[in-house]
């Protein structure tokens, strides 16, 4: 399938590869930044490199310390700039071949698009693709064909774009369900699924992972929330990726330090899996 071939021109062409989340400290401009840009910049590459050390399959760069956030039409250049600034400095620490993306909050998709492409970058993670939501930030309307347009405009057709579909408790569609709501992200020409909890840090219900694959689905579904060493095994061979933020970090707190034992040891548990699916194959 032609949307599962773009999907494996970047990632790896193994189930469930894990994408690591870089959370970037609070940018300039927004409440919480603390005067320190340059110690940004450097965290944001030191943890890069750990995630390296550790072969995560890719990473993505997420600005989640800039709450409140606000929507896209608010979002001030200041913020473009810095992401494309820590978005540079991570590809060139990292190898060619390994794909790293960015998602700007909140639905800051078009100004994703505009980093990935001036920054090398292979993906991004949109909000708001299909129907409408209201969020805690305000109102998301569908934004695809915008979207889609937009990546034509500037040239960043290989740039992947994938939707981020949550719980819909606040969906102004509520008559549609995860299952619809999925594949008119499908019709609409998504480069992937990212299926996620209302919650940040909580797991997606795996009936939900079931009747989202059990459709006609035919692009990539990836878990965007709540995945950790007890639970991957569940997930593993239904989703094609796995976005880890808050597991990787001390006491399971996207807000934490990285803890290199629980990426060591959740990375042990994927390669595992990998060597096991390679026997099983071998035995067949």
């Amino acid at each position: 399938m032609f949307e599962m071939n773009r999907f494996y021109k970047v990632f790896a062409p193994h189930k469930c590869n894990v994408i690591a989340m870089l959370h970037i400290e609070a940018l300039p401009g927004t409440p919480r930044y603390a005067g320190n840009w340059k110690q940004i910049i450097q965290k944001a590459v030191y943890e890069a490199q750990l995630y390296l050390k550790h072969r995560v399959d890719a990473m993505i760069i997420e600005n989640m310390h800039d709450k409140p956030y606000v929507l896209n039409r608010h979002l001030d250049i200041e913020v473009v700039a810095c992401m494309t600034r820590l978005g540079q400095a991570v590809r060139e620490v990292l190898p060619k071949e390994m794909p790293l993306g960015i998602q700007v909050l909140a639905c800051g998709n078009e100004q994703a698009l505009a980093v990935a492409k001036a920054s090398q970058l292979q993906f991004v993670r949109a909000e708001g693709y299909v129907f409408g939501q209201v969020a805690d930030v305000g109102y998301m309307n569908a934004c695809a064909g915008k979207l889609l347009r937009y990546r034509k405009q500037i040239d960043a057709e290989d740039v992947l774009i994938f939707t981020d579909l949550k719980y819909h408790s606040h969906a102004v569609t509520a008559d549609v369900s995860l299952k619809d709501t999925a594949l008119a992200a499908d019709f609409f020409d998504t480069d992937g699924i990212v299926l996620t909890n209302s919650t940040t840090g909580h797991p997606v219900d795996h009936k939900d992972v079931q009747d989202v694959v059990s459709g006609e689905l035919k692009v990539p579904l990836l878990l965007g929330s709540g995945i950790t060493l007890d639970n991957i095994t569940h997930y593993y061979h239904d989703v094609q990726a796995v976005i880890v933020g808050s597991h990787f970090k001390f006491d399971g707190d996207w807000r934490n330090e990285i803890s290199n034992y629980q990426v060591e040891t959740f990375m042990h548990k994927i390669w595992s899996l990998r060597e096991r699916d390679k026997y099983l194959i071998f035995e067949k």
